[in-house]
């Protein structure tokens, strides 16, 4: 299991273990907007380093450059991407993009635009559990229930927040939403980690209160 490595105080979560499966029964299944291609993506984020190769940034469809990261395998680029690599911040400065629109960025810059968008991400970038990543993360503003964070463990205040469905939910944390930044601030968690956080925090409502 890899370790998530964040700068922020951790928290304990709220005990109890009944999870909400019969609240989440029923949710309409929706989805976030489509992902941009990794054309479009290139375009608005990576071409500014990624064209001519600024700070050593492998260069568009330059195989010399991107042998070497890729050498091991496609699905090893999107974590260096997420978690930042040199003078490369996390997520290259944009935590709102998805997983799948970062493989594809990384597709069409290896490729050099030759290669068709993948459907589904190179590899499952996790850096822990659901509870991990609360611990160290999300915990920071949903324990206390700071600037209007649902608590932990308070069925009252997640119930309205899924009337959506689920999907929509982790969408809401992945892009942020009022004054909760995109990936609650911390740009290195991928989708994955995200959805697992989400899922965690929701199956602590209704938990019983010590």
């Amino acid at each position: 299991m890899n370790t998530l490595r964040l700068q922020a105080p951790r928290f304990p979560v709220v005990a109890g273990c009944v999870a909400v499966a019969a609240v989440l029964a029923g949710l309409s299944a929706a989805h976030a907007a489509p992902a941009r291609s990794g054309k479009e993506v290139v375009e608005a984020v990576c071409i500014s380093c990624h064209e001519t190769g600024k700070d050593g940034a492998p260069r568009i469809g330059n195989s010399a450059d991107w042998a070497p990261r890729a050498k091991d395998g496609m699905d090893r680029l999107p974590r260096s991407a997420m978690d930042g690599l040199r003078k490369m911040p996390s997520h290259g400065g944009q935590p709102v993009l998805s997983d799948l629109e970062m493989s594809r960025a990384i597709s069409y810059m290896v490729s050099g635009g030759h290669a068709p968008d993948p459907n589904k991400t190179f590899g499952t970038v996790s850096h822990g559990s659901g509870e991990q990543i609360v611990a160290s993360a999300c915990g920071n503003c949903h324990r206390e229930g700071l600037n209007g964070a649902p608590k932990i463990g308070d069925i009252d205040a997640w119930l309205p927040r899924l009337q959506k469905g689920l999907d929509i939910l982790v969408s809401s944390a992945t892009q942020g939403h009022n004054k909760m930044p995109s990936r609650g601030g911390f740009s290195a968690l991928s989708d994955v980690d995200v959805r697992n956080a989400v899922s965690y925090m929701v199956s602590k409502a209704n938990a019983p209160k010590k």
